[in-house]
């Protein structure tokens, strides 16, 4: 079963606890405090595999969620960082984050990973926090929640030749007379369901090909089968516009191209301006030779092969051709500047939060407060402090202040809720 779009939620390891605690030896005095950091929880991590065709493994992941770090503990032990979880996917495979639909990675060759979703670090433990003003904090961090995102992974062939063209044009048939592909063949519209590739062997030199399913006006839009197949396309080196010359489906070979054409420039500007080549198919039909006149009539510029793929004639030459121009042309990037998964608030520049009133409540919301609220353990009265003063430095009182917050007024950030000054 060919699989090439799963969505997927992702929720990256909580960061181990921190640990408050004081050194305690019979023979010691004045233990200091020895609370160890938390470790780092998982990190999601998608890595290419070569041996992999589809995202068929990812289609029932409904939910990948990493392991929380191991908490710190006393006398100075750190706690241990949780093991990544690793996904395997097909090269070629885009990652897009729904929420905002930023590509946040393309990974297209072999062995290639990248951290989707980063793991929450560990909590800072109090022997971290102790300093000259305060040499025996009695405080300690939870562990930081680790990155939740939903993702869509949309798998893109990697081809080095994309056979085009309307259905019932012969390209499933071109690809099983050229290749070790074994594509499902029948006279009918929509034989060809999803991408077949195959490896086409040419003298010493080998290039992959793809049968791609029927394009119909309208695909660039989302009609028929044909938009499936245009994201593969994105991927090709060269076109090979396959085209029915005998005219067999009664329809108008010019006709056909020329709407080839126009969905191609409408689903992409990278797609259009590719190397193309046009394969004349069917050249063994009546009308095909006369067809042919008036295609080349029309365009004479263009590079065109006469085939007979029924009857296994013409491919010698169409091949070196296609093997040439594979050689002479370099992969295109599909995304000119891939949007980073995270970013590093500028306080000076960006507050790193919003403030707004909804009925009687002011609502904070930013991940960095966040964070920081959920970091903070509420049962401890120096981390309750350094919430506030946290707060502070970061302008949140001003702020609330400056919008006409008054003493005890409600304040709600996530499911928690304070009350202003008090």
């Amino acid at each position: 079963m060919f699989v090439d779009e799963v969505i997927i939620k992702l929720v990256a390891g909580k960061g181990g606890d921190g640990c408050t605690s004081f050194r305690r030896e019979k023979y010691v005095e004045f233990g200091g405090p020895d609370g160890g950091n938390g470790g780092r929880g998982s990190n999601i991590i998608f890595r290419t595999d070569k041996s992999l065709r589809t995202l068929i493994d990812l289609k029932m992941m409904k939910l990948i969620k990493g392991k929380k770090g191991i908490n710190g503990s006393g006398a100075n032990k750190n706690g241990a960082n949780a093991d990544d979880i690793i996904i395997k996917i097909p090269m070629g495979t885009t990652i897009t984050n729904i929420e905002n639909n930023k590509v946040i990675a393309d990974l297209i060759t072999e062995d290639t990973e990248e951290i989707i979703a980063h793991g929450g670090r560990g909590g800072r433990g109090n022997k971290a926090f102790a300093n000259n003003a305060n040499k025996a904090p009695k405080m300690s961090e939870l562990g930081q929640t680790g990155e939740e995102l939903i993702i869509k992974c949309e798998l893109k062939m990697l081809a080095d030749v994309g056979l085009v063209g309307l259905p019932s044009v012969g390209k499933s048939t071109i690809l099983s007379m050229i290749s070790n592909a074994t594509p499902k063949i029948a006279p009918y519209h929509f034989t060809t369901l999803s991408p077949n590739l195959g490896v086409v062997k040419i003298y010493d030199d080998t290039f992959v090909m793809a049968d791609l399913p029927g394009l119909i006006e309208g695909a660039s839009e989302g009609l028929g089968l044909g938009h499936k197949f245009l994201k593969h396309a994105m991927r090709t080196k060269v076109i090979a516009h396959v085209i029915d010359m005998a005219g067999s489906e009664l329809r108008n070979p010019i006709d056909d191209y020329e709407l080839i054409l126009n969905e191609i420039s409408k689903y992409d500007d990278k797609l259009i301006n590719k190397k193309s080549v046009i394969i004349a198919n069917k050249m063994d039909l009546p009308e095909a030779k006369e067809n042919l006149k008036k295609f080349k009539a029309k365009y004479s510029k263009e590079q065109i092969f006469e085939i007979s793929a029924i009857n296994n004639e013409g491919f010698k030459d169409l091949l070196i051709y296609l093997n040439k121009l594979v050689k002479e042309t370099e992969s295109q990037a599909l995304y000119d500047d891939i949007n980073q998964s995270h970013i590093l608030y500028q306080y000076n520049e960006e507050k790193p939060y919003t403030i707004n009133k909804e009925g009687n409540i002011w609502v904070i919301r930013g991940k960095v407060i966040e964070d920081l609220l959920l970091m903070t353990r509420f049962d401890e009265d120096e981390s309750i402090l350094r919430f506030s003063r946290k707060l502070t430095a970061m302008g949140v009182d001003e702020d609330l202040e400056t919008l006409g917050a008054k003493r005890g007024d409600e304040v709600k950030i996530l499911d928690y809720i304070f009350n202003f000054k008090d």
